[in-house]
């Protein structure tokens, strides 16, 4: 068998045996709706989870999307701040990847207004995959296991840049979570949730109001907020400030979504609070006072049950749809 006939056959294996063009979502969620440039194929949700665990399109083929966002940690990292290349540390915590399909703006300061411009952003950053884009297009199209996999996903083996993008940000778009005990709860089983758990969505929505702005079926606004988290450091991070440049931004990060809240610590943009006690603690007593602390950031004079109760509430948010998504055995050759 010759090379190059080899390898086709090889690559062959990496083709999707699914010819469904639509995604399961887990119940308590939306459809999912496709960007109109980028509609989801098979073909691309595969390739593009090939390339989300690629190390090869780092600098040094030592990081990948996965190493930062691992499915082991739902998708996180599970430490205050990532690390990329040659162990350098950035200065913010890895969001998960898990519905990123309902977000809007990327990253904690909203930097990227599509998954598929966060997906690319990464990878020339030269603390997080240190390499360029130009690179990364050239590294992929030297590796010739990858060219009918392009070729199925846009009816091109002619690699680039647009394309990789594309391909992961559809992969991401089927990391989903729900049909939680929340869900099942609120779609009529009054079993799903333990008495602790309807306490503490009691103290969720009426007397903490956390729904303010962890709302919706993702429980998450999309917008920006200032908790007050690091501004008592030297030097805080600025947050959506540094985009806009507005100074009513500064020290504001989007709001996450608390869908699997429970298995991505630590929490907050620096990752400064390692337990969901500690997130409750830190709103209970009404942040940390600054120049721009959102008013609707106050104390909540919670009881030692209160909080308890809460927490156990937030841990009924954990749900299913993403926990067999695993890194491939095999890549490209």
């Amino acid at each position: 068998m010759g090379k190059l006939t080899g390898t086709l056959l090889a690559a062959a294996l990496f083709v999707p045996l699914s010819s469904a063009d639509t995604v399961k979502v887990p119940k308590g969620l939306m459809p999912l709706v496709w960007p109109a440039d980028n509609p989801y194929t098979p073909a691309k949700a595969y390739l593009g989870r090939l390339l989300y665990f690629d190390k090869r399109l780092s600098a040094d083929a030592s990081v990948s999307c996965a190493t930062c966002h691992d499915p082991k940690h739902a998708f996180t990292d599970a430490a205050p701040v990532s690390t990329g290349i040659r162990g350098q540390k950035g200065n913010r915590s890895a969001p998960t990847v898990i519905n990123r399909a309902y977000s809007l703006a990327q990253f904690w300061d909203g930097r990227a207004s599509t998954l598929e411009e966060q997906a690319i952003g990464p990878m020339a950053n030269s603390i997080e995959m240190g390499n360029s884009h130009d690179i990364v297009v050239s590294t992929l199209r030297s590796i010739r296991g990858y060219g009918p996999l392009f070729a199925k996903a846009f009816g091109t083996d002619e690699i680039t840049l647009d394309q990789v993008a594309k391909s992961i940000a559809t992969f991401e778009r089927t990391v989903l979570s729900g049909d939680a005990p929340y869900d099942r709860y609120k779609a009529g089983d009054k079993s799903a949730m333990t008495p602790q758990q309807v306490r503490g969505m009691g103290i969720y929505f009426d007397r903490a109001k956390c729904d303010q702005c962890h709302e919706g079926i993702n429980f998450t606004s999309n917008m920006f907020a200032n908790l007050g988290v690091g501004t008592d450091k030297p030097d805080p991070d600025p947050g959506r400030y540094a985009v806009t440049k507005n100074p009513k931004d500064w020290g504001s990060f989007k709001t996450p979504t608390l869908r699997e809240i429970e298995h991505t610590a630590p929490y907050m943009h620096n990752g400064s609070l390692a337990t969901l006690m500690d997130v409750v603690d830190y709103y209970d007593k009404g942040g940390i006072p600054n120049r721009n602390l959102d008013p609707r950031i106050k104390k909540l004079n919670l009881t030692q049950q209160d909080k308890e109760d809460l927490v156990a509430f937030l841990k009924a948010l954990s749900g299913s749809g993403w926990q067999h998504i695993r890194a491939p055995e095999i890549f490209p050759q």
